[in-house]
This record gives structure tokens, C-alpha cells and sequence, in this order.
């Protein structure tokens, strides 16, 4: 295993970005996700997409909720989908961003859905239709359909990355949760191979783990990341970092130690826990500028 650490990542570099590229430059991401229960989770994702460099914004959420998500964050297009009676997004809602997704230089895929029966199909769709430029990342409720779709993420050119905790990784494996926390490497290891992409997998210790090269390990974390839409942003970062040219590998790696460093320098300012969520994004731009690569 490679020990991921900040030294590790100089010989890494995030994409360049010249003084006078337009937002065009540093791509477009779209999120797809939210419910009428948990309608905030993707305001984090966003916000973590937009924090990582990502130029441009789109949002696809049910349509009830659409509206004020446009409030909340005025930098995004949002995009209502058709929804169901307990508020969540309906089986059908593929069709109306099969289009933005085509666009999109990556497309986020799960946070704030709770109940994932309608996104099997609406992931199977989307990998389906997407263009070569596009790459994925899948997350929360839209991991448990993934087992259904592994021929089309394998055609996905750019490549996908999913973000299980150990919790997620067992229902994607169907094994219990005890499983895969006493062997969590071997699981990612499992997962990468079946699925054809880069697993993150979350935890005190995380795992960055794909088909073709040595695994990663960081340690690195601290307790104030144990929070509520924690992994949301964590998945947004990643996102944002695919949009602007990064590799699924790549942008995996930088997505981990970038929320940890936020993590870390709240912990240092604030205390070990009862950090929140919403402060962890607007820590991203400060530390990408302070490293060896371009911000």
C-alpha cells in the first residue's frame, strides 16, 4: 500500500488553470440527488464541487424542492425532476437531465436520496447516454443499484468513482457490515475489481483503491469528520476536481486529503468535535492555493 499524504500528492498535480481561462475551462458538474427529507445534502455536494475549482453548476433535484435550492445556491442552475409521493425522485426523472449529463464534464450522483429503488434505472440511463468527456462519481443512494450497471461503468471512458462507508460497501457486496470493517481493503480491493472503478472507501481509516495500480491508505482523519453531510461534500470535492481534468484516481486521492486538511485546520480553530458540515468547503480553495500545485 501507498500511504497517502500531502508529500505523496506533489508528484500528483491537480490540472493547470491559466490566469485568464473562462469558468468553461475548469468544466461543469452536475448533482443529482436530494429529497424532500434530506434537501440540504446536496447544497453541501454543490458547494464542495464549486470549492474544489469546478467552473460551472447544475442541479437536478425533485421539483418541489427545486426552487429554493436555486435560492440557496445562486451560482447553480437547477433543474426540477418529477418526484414521488413520499418525495423523492421519481424512476421516470432520467429523461430530463440525460441531455445536462451529456454536457457535463462530471456528474455526481446519490447524495440526500434516501430509498434508492429509482435509481438504478436512472444511473443505468446515465451511463448509457453520457458522453466520452464525462466521468462519474456515485455516492449514498445511489450505490445500492450499482451491481445492476457494472457493464456501462465499465464503458464509462473517464472512469467513476464511488464513496461508500463500510455500512454501503456491505449492502454493494451483500455481506454483513462486520465483514467488511475487519477487512476493509480487501473489500475495496473487491469492489474496484467487480465494478471497474475507483473505490473511497470512508472511515477512520479510508482506502483508495482501483483495478490497476498499488492501493492507498490515509490515516489522516479526525473525529470532527465523523459528522452529518460529511461525505456529502467529500463527494462533491471529488466531483469538482474530475470537472477540471483530474483522473478518477487522481481526483480521488486529492477529494480524501483535501476534506481532511479542511477537517484538520477546523479541529485546530474550533475543537474536535461539533464541527459542521457547511464550514468544510470553504476551506478547500485556501489549502489547494497553499500546496506546490496551481490552485
Amino acid at each position: 500500500m501507498k500511504q497517502l499524504t500531502g508529500e505523496a500528492l506533489r508528484g500528483l498535480p491537480l490540472p493547470q488553470h491559466d490566469q485568464g481561462d473562462n469558468k468553461e475551462g475548469r468544466g461543469q458538474v452536475l448533482v443529482v440527488g436530494g429529497c424532500l427529507a434530506v434537501p440540504g445534502a446536496i447544497l453541501l455536494s454543490a458547494e464542495g464541487a464549486l470549492r474544489a475549482g469546478a467552473g460551472k453548476l447544475q442541479i437536478a433535484t425533485c421539483r418541489s424542492i427545486a426552487p429554493q435550492l436555486g435560492l440557496a445556491m445562486p451560482e447553480a442552475m437547477v433543474i426540477g425532476l418529477p418526484e414521488t409521493a413520499e418525495g423523492g425522485i421519481a424512476a421516470d426523472a432520467a429523461r430530463a437531465i440525460l441531455a445536462p449529463a451529456a454536457r457535463a464534464d462530471a456528474v455526481l450522483v446519490g447524495p440526500g436520496v434516501i430509498g434508492a429503488g429509482s435509481m438504478a434505472g436512472l444511473v443505468t440511463a446515465l451511463l448509457q447516454e453520457a458522453g466520452e468527456a464525462t466521468a462519474f462519481v456515485f455516492d449514498a443512494g445511489a450505490l445500492d443499484g450499482l451491481s445492476d450497471c457494472v457493464t456501462d461503468l465499465r464503458r464509462a471512458r473517464r472512469g467513476a468513482v464511488i464513496t461508500p462507508h463500510a455500512g454501503e460497501m456491505a449492502r454493494l457486496l451483500d455481506i454483513s457490515r462486520e465483514a467488511v470493517e475487519a477487512e476493509p481493503l480487501r473489500h475495496a480491493r473487491q469492489a474496484a475489481s467487480e465494478l471497474g472503478c475507483t473505490v473511497v472507501l470512508k472511515g477512520g481509516t479510508s482506502y483508495v483503491v482501483n483495478a490497476s495500480e498499488a492501493p492507498w491508505v490515509f490515516d489522516g482523519g479526525t473525529i470532527g469528520l465523523a459528522t452529518s453531510g460529511s461525505g456529502d461534500v467529500l463527494a462533491g470535492i471529488i466531483a469538482g476536481l474530475l470537472a477540471r481534468g483530474a483522473s478518477a484516481l487522481h481526483a480521488a486521492l486529492w477529494g480524501v486529503y483535501l476534506h481532511a486538511e479542511a477537517g484538520r485546520r477546523l479541529t485546530q480553530r474550533h475543537g474536535g468535535i461539533g464541527l459542521l458540515a457547511r464550514e468544510l468547503p470553504a476551506e478547500i480553495p485556501s489549502i489547494m492555493a497553499a500546496g506546490s500545485h496551481p490552485p
